[in-house]
């Protein structure tokens, strides 16, 4: 037996995973309150004496973490032009691990810089201009985000002829050049940048966050959690060398805070009449609503599904839902424990939070007529022929409905242009291992792989 220890340092729960690597299988899952505001090891230790509780002492021949706690990393970005530098500066963000609070195109404003000023970004993510293209909009971006105070780090990533120079303009802060995240129209290179960001976060958190008083213990500590759950689901999707994955798949994670969504797919069109527009998105890609949560952002829930449906999902009135929902708001570790109406709430806000989520990771398709007849333009991922559908999160994973909840992220009539899933198959992460085997798989990818197979949930074809 090889036992290995995987940590998630989450913003409210510090979840640990033992696995033997050698017999492929958990050796027990626990969790405890995340201690960032005394010691982070205290929290740690709980975990550990839960975990030991069930799988008896062991000693680990390797461990590695991830972390998001204190809300993991806040990121701004700026570019050119919104539907190009601008959308390709928000998928490095995404795919890197980050949370965007802001997003900004063309020239920064008096205004604007005051507003990043108020967000306090992490890192601020500067692009704009292919390589050889315009370089004055990166350029006065830069002399824009030199009067802030006090600095954070800037990934610069735009046309390179300007990176040295916006370097220069910025002296005295924390600069990191990439290449161009966009170096010619239509092309995306993000791979670099997002690597960059990963490397700055994680600097950042082990030392703003308390984990390194934790580093004693650890192998290394990896990643940001989302990036440890998109390799899982990168993983899952793809396989490895000699183990198959289950194909394309979206995976969803309703938190109480956030609802984060991931597909692994091309999503290019495939029929003749249709016509592609916009930037093409990467194989793997992550999403982040930060107004749907089934706690501190319930209410986002409710203003984008309405409340009426929310109302007939659950089967309770409109204003008693509404005075639900502010208790809930104003009480985030409230759980049904058994309450029907609670109960009942819950399943629609999740069942709401998992299609309004994956209705906008989706692409869309749009109807026109031209000379040559009818004609579709879509816009973002074709995700209608995806199979499998990955899903995890407290709301979904502590409850017998799951597989119903999951089933609103497929296509409805409802919504005709949406390009959701028609058919799918249902995975459950009951026990919460994506994170940890996205960990693992860094290492052990075949062992990682296997796991996952066989540890989650797996439910047939949704009709």
């Amino acid at each position: 037996m090889r036992p290995v220890l995987l940590i998630d340092f989450g913003s409210t729960y510090t979840k640990l995973t033992a696995v033997d690597v050698e017999g492929e299988r958990i050796l027990g899952t626990a969790s405890a309150y995340t201690t960032v505001e005394t010691d982070i090891n205290d929290g740690l230790a709980q975990g550990r004496r839960r975990l030991e509780a069930q799988t008896g002492p062991l000693e680990f021949a390797e461990c590695y973490a991830c972390s998001s706690a204190a809300g993991g990393l806040r990121m701004v970005t700026s570019g050119l032009v919104p539907e190009l530098t601008g959308e390709a500066a928000r998928l490095a963000s995404l795919g890197a691990g980050a949370k965007v609070v802001g997003v900004y195109a063309f020239q920064l404003t008096e205004d604007d810089v005051e507003e990043i000023q108020r967000l306090r970004p992490d890192i601020f993510l500067l692009v704009g201009g292919t390589d050889g293209g315009n370089s004055e909009c990166i350029l006065h971006n830069a002399h824009m985000l030199a009067t802030l105070s006090p600095a954070f780090p800037v990934v610069v990533a735009g046309n390179r002829a300007a990176a040295r120079q916006c370097q220069r303009i910025l002296e005295g802060w924390e600069v990191h050049i990439c290449p161009n995240v966009m170096p010619k129209f239509g092309v995306l290179q993000i791979e670099p940048t997002q690597k960059q960001i990963r490397e700055i976060f994680l600097g950042r958190i082990i030392q703003a966050k308390g984990l390194s008083q934790a580093q004693s213990l650890l192998s290394d500590i990896l990643m940001p959690t989302p990036s440890a759950v998109l390799l899982a689901m990168e993983l899952l999707a793809k396989g490895c060398e000699g183990e198959s994955g289950i194909g394309d798949l979206i995976g969803v994670d309703v938190g109480g805070a956030t609802t984060d969504v991931y597909s692994m797919a091309d999503g290019m069109p495939e029929q003749m009449n249709t016509v592609y527009k916009g930037l093409p998105e990467p194989y793997a890609k992550r999403t982040v609503e930060g107004d749907i949560g089934m706690r501190y952002s319930v209410g986002g829930i409710v203003e984008a599904a309405g409340l009426q449906r929310v109302s007939a999902l659950s089967g309770i009135a409109p204003a008693r839902v509404e005075e639900l929902v502010a208790y809930l708001r104003a009480n985030t570790d409230c759980l049904p424990n058994g309450d029907r109406e609670l109960e009942a709430l819950d399943q629609a806000l999740a069942s709401l939070a998992v299609e309004t989520a994956v209705a906008r990771h989706a692409g869309t398709m749009e109807e026109t007529y031209t000379m040559m007849g009818q004609t579709f333009v879509q816009t973002g991922k074709d995700l209608t022929r995806v199979k499998q559908i990955v899903v995890t999160g407290g709301s979904l994973i502590h409850t017998k409905n799951t597989v119903d909840i999951a089933k609103f992220a497929l296509y409805s009539p409802a919504q005709p242009m949406s390009l959701r899933p028609k058919q799918a198959g249902i995975w459950v992460d009951r026990s919460y291992i994506l994170a940890a085997m996205g960990l693992l798989s860094s290492r052990y990818p075949q062992a990682a792989l296997r796991m996952m197979k066989k540890e989650l949930e797996q439910h047939g074809y949704s009709e």
